[in-house]
C-alpha cells in the first residue's frame, strides 16, 4: 500500500506561489523590453502604430468622457458636502482638480482602457495563437513581436496620456456642473482655486503615471494573449477566455500597486 503524497505546509505553498508570480513578472518585463526594442526596428511600424492609436485611443474615447464627467460630478457633490462642514466650500475647485490630476484621472483611465482595449488585445492575439497565425508569421519570416506587440505598446504610450488629459478636463467640467451650476459656488472662485493650487509637478506626475500604466496594460494584455497556448487552466477557446480574464485582472491589480509605489516617490 503506497503512502499518500505529502502536502505542503501553508508557508511552503505561499512561497511557491510567490516565486511563480515573481517569475511571471520577470517574464513579462523581458517580454516588454523585447517588444519595446522592435518599435524602432523599422519605419514600417508607423502605420501599425497609428492604427493601434485609433483602436486603443479613439475607440475608448466615449467611455473615458462618460466616466470622466460623472466622476467629476460625484467628486463635486461629495467634496462640497464635506468642505461645507468646515466652511471651506470655496476650495472645491482645487479639491476636484488635484484629485483628478494626481490620482483618479490616470488610474480610472487605465482601468477603463484595460476593460475596453486591453481585453481586446489579449483576445485578438490569443485567437491568433490558437489558430496558428502567429506560427504562420514566423514561417513568412515576419517577427511576431514587431508585428503584433510593438505597435500596441507604442500606441498605448501615445493614447494613455491623451486620454488621461481628456479625463482630467472633462472631470473638472463635471465638478463645475455640480459645484457651480447646481450647488451655487462662485464660478470665479472655482476656477481661481484650480489655477492657484494645481502646479506643474502635479500635471507631470499624472502623465508619468499614465505612461507607466500604458506599459503595464499593453504588456500584460499582449503577454497573456501571446502565451495562451502555454496556459495550464485551459486550451483553445477556453484558454483565450482565461487569458483575457487574467489580462484584465492582473492589469488592474498592477496598475493600483504601481500607483501606490509611484505616488510614494512623487510626494
Amino acid at each position: 500500500m503506497t503512502n499518500p503524497p505529502e502536502r505542503d505546509n501553508p508557508v511552503t505553498a505561499l512561497g511557491r506561489r510567490f516565486l511563480l508570480l515573481l517569475g511571471e513578472l520577470g517574464a513579462m518585463f523581458i517580454f516588454m523590453l523585447d517588444g519595446f526594442r522592435h518599435i524602432f526596428a523599422s519605419t514600417k511600424q508607423l502605420p501599425k502604430i497609428v492604427n493601434q492609436v485609433y483602436v486603443i485611443g479613439y475607440k475608448s474615447l466615449f467611455v473615458i468622457l462618460l466616466i470622466g464627467i460623472f466622476t467629476g460630478m460625484v467628486l463635486g457633490l461629495q467634496g462640497y458636502y464635506t468642505l461645507v462642514k468646515f466652511g471651506s466650500e470655496g476650495l472645491l475647485g482645487a479639491a476636484v482638480a488635484l484629485t483628478l490630476i494626481r490620482e483618479l484621472g490616470p488610474v480610472l483611465t487605465a482601468i477603463m482602457v484595460t476593460g475596453r482595449a486591453g481585453s481586446s488585445m489579449a483576445a485578438e492575439i490569443g485567437v491568433m495563437r490558437i489558430t496558428d497565425q502567429i506560427d504562420a508569421l514566423d514561417v513568412m519570416d515576419i517577427n511576431p513581436m514587431g508585428y503584433l506587440v510593438s505597435p500596441r505598446i507604442a500606441a498605448s504610450l501615445v493614447a494613455f496620456p491623451l486620454l488621461t488629459a481628456l479625463f482630467d478636463v472633462i472631470g473638472i467640467i463635471g465638478g463645475y456642473v455640480t459645484g457651480v451650476m447646481l450647488l451655487g459656488i462662485n464660478e470665479g472662485v472655482y476656477f481661481h482655486r484650480i489655477a492657484t493650487s494645481v502646479e506643474l509637478a502635479d500635471v507631470t506626475g499624472g502623465f508619468m503615471k499614465s505612461l507607466l500604466f500604458a506599459l503595464i496594460v499593453s504588456t500584460v494584455s499582449c503577454y497573456q494573449g501571446y502565451f495562451t497556448h502555454m496556459r495550464r487552466d485551459g486550451m483553445g477557446p477556453e484558454g483565450v477566455s482565461n487569458s483575457t480574464t487574467s489580462a484584465v485582472v492582473m492589469s488592474c491589480v498592477l496598475v493600483l500597486v504601481a500607483d501606490y509605489v509611484l505616488t510614494s516617490f512623487l510626494l
